[in-house]
C-alpha cells in the first residue's frame, strides 16, 4: 500500500515537472532562435487569470511543448487568453 502511495506521488511530482512553462514575451525575445512554433492555443470562459493559464499550460502540454507565450488576454466578464506554443529546437 505505502508504495501504491509513493508511486502515485512520484508520478504526479514527474508530471507537473515536464508542464509547458510560462515564459514573458520580453525574455522569449532573447532565446526564439531556440524553439521552432507548434501553434497557437485559446482559452476562454475561465473564471480567474490562475484558471486561464493552468488551461493554456494544459493546452501547451498536449501539443508536446515546452512553452508557451500569451499574445493576447481579455477580462470581460469571463477570462480570455491566446498563447504561442513552442517546442526546443
Amino acid at each position: 500500500m505505502k508504495l501504491t502511495i509513493l508511486g502515485i506521488l512520484l508520478s504526479a511530482f514527474a508530471f507537473s515537472a515536464m508542464a509547458a512553462d510560462l515564459m514573458p514575451k520580453a525574455e522569449f525575445a532573447k532565446v526564439k532562435d531556440h524553439y521552432v512554433s507548434l501553434g497557437s492555443i485559446t482559452t476562454s470562459g475561465e473564471v480567474s487569470a490562475a484558471d486561464a493559464k493552468a488551461e493554456l499550460s494544459k493546452m501547451a502540454d498536449e501539443k508536446g511543448g515546452d512553452i508557451y507565450v500569451v499574445t493576447s488576454a481579455n477580462t470581460k466578464n469571463k477570462m480570455h487568453g491566446t498563447a504561442e506554443v513552442y517546442k526546443k529546437k
